[in-house]
């Protein structure tokens, strides 16, 4: 598929403007704490849970989604910056529970340069809220609700036009690369195309240079053989930052086979549920609790060690984005996609998110432990193994 410029992972040209100093809004425990005055109470359980633990959202976005397709929409979209983050917005990242976003976007060769340099803007916008994440070292200069990390992606390798592409990127300050986003590219083949040849020699030879380098291999949009010769090629684990599990979505293509998902627990590496409806199951009501069936059914198995979240959205989903844009965003899809009336699962669609997913695992019988590996210690590991060049 040809992605348009309404893509919700398309990158909006002409990326300017600047941001404003931040207010803190430290977490604080004092027994049941009502978040964002909300009128749900969280347990101190659930508090102590998410204060106690580096969690890692493997895919999600820092500014709105809105802000990206309204822009789109603007009648000069080159001056338009769907990638800043407000004030209000910082405070919503800051106050979410998330210490280390991964903000990566879909996008051609031409955009990725210029993508990165936004997304380097970020530390430079809020020096004391925001820090770019290089290695598992700069995971120490993070503090709960005061400053968080964000990790360097992008969902496509189309601007690896050479291995030497690999280094210039690496330097740039990406740590992670998804090998194609749903297309064939000079790499591989992407999940919506309608044959999978796997990942061609170039591709063998970027796998190699970022394992060299310790720069992520990620297939999360990748085809099922494309997947599987990432996971055979490799040296270093390969991660799927934002996935679900086929077997539960009635066969979605977005979603990982069970072939795929053992050959990520066999590599150590780890696999992030996202909150997507369609990606979670093809039935009404879809909610949260069909988010941590996905989460069952990984740790059921290979192991609850191998498993993580990976939301796919930003604060508040997909289903706040106006129209037209709105439906300009699913139509930039194939029909495999089968997005329904909403996008978001039921539950998941908010900031608050983390703590919700934190209560709804501890009462389905997730020990505390457990649910602290999910919510980012996997990652983390696993990011560590990856990262040592």
């Amino acid at each position: 598929m040809t992605q348009s410029k309404f893509n919700r992972r398309s990158f909006l040209r002409g990326v300017a403007g600047a941001g404003a100093a931040a207010v803190a809004m430290p977490m604080v425990n004092f027994g049941s704490f009502k978040v964002f005055a909300a009128d749900t109470a969280y347990s101190t359980k659930v508090l102590d849970v998410v204060n106690s633990v580096q969690v890692f959202d493997m895919l999600s976005i820092l500014s709105p989604f809105k802000h990206m397709m309204t822009a789109a929409f603007s009648p000069n979209p080159k001056i338009s910056d769907g990638l800043a983050v407000s004030r209000e917005e910082l405070d919503l990242l800051l106050a979410s529970g998330v210490d280390v976003f991964h903000p990566a976007v879909g996008l051609g060769a031409e955009d990725a340069a210029p993508f990165i340099a936004r997304m380097n803007a970020y530390a430079a916008e809020y020096p004391e809220h925001l820090q770019r994440i290089d290695s598992i070292e700069d995971l120490k200069t993070l503090k709960k609700g005061e400053r968080i990390g964000y990790i360097l992606g992008i969902q496509n390798s189309d601007h690896f036009r050479s291995v030497d592409d690999v280094n210039q990127f690496y330097y740039m300050g990406q740590r992670i690369s998804q090998l194609t986003y749903n297309s064939q590219n000079l790499i591989g083949s992407g999940s919506t195309d309608r044959v999978d040849g796997g990942i061609s020699d170039f591709g063998a030879a970027v796998v190699a240079r970022m394992n060299e380098l310790g720069m992520a291999v990620d297939v999360s949009h990748c085809g099922d053989k494309t997947t599987l010769d990432a996971f055979e090629l490799s040296t270093k684990p390969v991660l799927i930052t934002h996935s679900n599990v086929r077997a539960l979505a009635e066969g979605h293509v977005r979603c990982k086979s069970d072939e795929a998902i053992k050959a990520m627990g066999k590599a150590g590496s780890v696999m992030g549920i996202t909150g997507v409806r369609n990606f979670l199951s093809a039935k009404e009501p879809t909610t949260i609790e069909n988010l941590i069936d996905h989460i069952d059914y990984v740790a059921k198995l290979v192991g609850i060690e191998h498993v993580g979240v990976g939301s796919d959205m930003d604060m508040n989903g997909y289903d706040d984005i106006p129209e037209p844009a709105y439906s300009a965003l699913k139509a930039g899809y194939k029909s495999s996609y089968g997005f329904r009336g909403k996008i978001d699962a039921d539950g998941f669609d908010h900031p608050k998110r983390i703590f919700d997913l934190t209560d709804r695992m501890l009462a389905r019988g997730y020990s505390a432990d457990h649910v602290r590996l999910v919510l980012g210690e996997n990652f983390k590991r696993v990011l560590g193994d990856i990262w040592v060049a």
